[in-house]
């Protein structure tokens, strides 16, 4: 076996014949002896391979790129009669065949297969990755639109003083979808111009971006990984919460705002923190850890996030059967009850991220174009909009939300000399359960400007954060189940 380099070669040195045309001048003074059959020098669109005596194998250290490993080690055969071997079963061209296939790691190889597997072949292969690539639009689209939704729900519950316990828990869960989305986003778009530009000039690898730039792609995907994990522990903390409020009576007491904290914030360090070492450690030289969700040690994260989905679910099925419950005592019709019970299961469900578990089943590769189709278009349809459905539900038509909006409209139209606006209940459901203001009653107003003083002496995230611990103010009653969960009926 011939090989073209030393292990110890620089990788950089390997790529610097990236062109057909730098592959021809490189051996253009070769004369091929006419002792022995050769096999010339050819150019696979990857890698130059150099003049090769027949009967020969020869290898190159594997190029740089997703899923590979450049300390392994591509292969090419020249055979017997002077010919570039062909991929086994397939008809011989004058180009050949190279081996690129102990270049990848063995989930690579394992998906590559199922890609290629269907009754289809190599055509419906190619449909299948054209889908995938009209996902990642739908994609990039759908995580923009929450990401603005999910930054102006923010500012409306810390603008509008909105920081009784639940918000708490929304406001946490949006700062961790937004730090989600704009990591993923940032990652999308990177790759977009990098793709885009490299259908024009060389190949990926050699164009600069986050994929291409060692130590900052990996502690992107550490960065993202994290926040979807805290994404998921908040959701947790969603669905632990409102299932305590609405069926377990006794749990009215303090609210555990730093266990919560600990819990959604903290838990995800650890887990990360475990899952990032051990990856770095079986990923070896892999590019950016390509593919590196396709590892057995993925389930570092995801087997908790399962966890969580599958607990949410549970919480929402007890939700709903204490719904129905109280519906039954209130002599409501049967209509009726399914009405409300459907209502409510399709508020909750993406607030407890229970369309995530489209997300963690595996993709359906090896089945028809059709199918997987199907399945790209649902999951990343919903997993990329997700963010958009829970601001739209949880704030954009929250009933108490949007009196807050209506409050402070008033107030600056008053100001202004039109005494005669009127503030109306909003008549769209309120999206689960209510969020109340933080000040009430006649001098809102001035409470108002008291509070926009604090906030611009104060730090702003620490304003918007805080425990409310106003001695002044009298804790509020709890709310009975009924007005927690079941105000979606109006």
């Amino acid at each position: 076996m011939i090989s073209t380099t030393s292990p110890s070669t620089d990788v950089s040195q390997l790529h610097l014949n990236t062109t057909l045309d730098s592959c021809a001048l490189k051996y253009d003074e070769f004369v091929i002896p006419t002792t022995v059959p050769y096999c010339n020098w050819t150019w696979d669109d990857v890698l130059c391979w150099p003049p090769t005596p027949a009967g020969k194998a020869i290898r190159q250290p594997c190029p740089s790129g997703h899923g590979i490993d450049t300390s392994k080690f591509a292969e090419r055969r020249c055979s017997a009669e002077g010919r570039w071997e062909g991929r086994p079963g397939t008809t011989p061209t004058p180009l050949g065949w190279t081996n690129y296939t102990p270049c990848y790691s063995p989930e690579v190889i394992q998906l590559f297969r199922k890609l290629y597997s269907g009754t289809g072949g190599n055509d419906e292969a190619d449909i299948k990755i054209d889908i995938a690539e009209r996902t990642r639009t739908l994609e990039i689209v759908g995580f923009s639109l929450s990401l603005i939704a999910l930054i102006i729900s923010l500012v409306i519950f810390c603008r509008f003083s909105l920081r009784n316990n639940r918000t708490r828990i929304h406001k946490n869960l949006f700062v961790a979808m937004v730090i989600q989305v704009i990591i993923r986003l940032t990652l999308y778009i990177d790759q977009a111009i990098i793709r885009s530009g490299s259908k024009g000039y060389g190949n990926e690898s050699s164009r600069h971006g986050i994929d291409n730039t060692p130590y900052l792609c990996e502690a992107s995907y550490i960065l993202l990984e994290y926040a979807r994990t805290c994404m998921f522990m908040w959701m947790f903390i969603e669905g632990l919460y409102l299932h305590n409020v609405v069926t377990v009576t006794v749990f009215q007491g303090r609210f555990p705002h730093t266990l919560y904290a600990m819990v959604g914030w903290g838990g995800p360090v650890a887990l990360t923190a475990i899952w990032a070492v051990t990856t770095a450690q079986y990923v070896g030289q892999q590019k950016c850890w390509w593919g590196y969700n396709l590892t057995p040690y993925y389930w570092i994260l995801e087997g908790p996030r399962l966890a969580v989905v599958l607990l949410n679910f549970i919480f929402l099925l007890n939700i709903i059967r204490v719904l129905i419950v109280k519906l039954r005592q209130s002599h409501t019709s049967d209509v009726e009850q399914v009405r409300k019970a459907v209502r409510a299961a399709v508020v909750l469900v993406p607030l407890l991220g229970i369309t995530n578990l489209l997300n963690m089943t595996e993709a359906p590769l090896d089945r028809t174009a059709l199918e997987f189709a199907l399945w790209s278009y649902v999951t990343h349809f919903l997993t990329s909009f997700q963010g958009f459905f829970i601001a739209l539900l949880y704030c954009f038509l929250n009933g108490e939300v949007r009196i807050a909006l209506m409050k402070s409209l008033s107030v600056y139209l008053s100001i202004r000399g039109h005494h005669d606006w009127p503030v109306r209940r909003p008549s769209m459901f309120s999206a689960a359960y209510g969020t109340a203001p933080e000040t009430e009653g006649p001098n809102a107003v001035d409470l108002k400007r008291n509070n926009n003083t604090r906030t611009n002496s104060k730090n702003w995230i620490t304003f918007c954060f805080r425990v409310q611990k106003d001695p002044s103010q009298p804790a509020p009653e709890p709310a009975p189940p009924e007005s927690v969960i079941f105000d979606i009926s109006d």
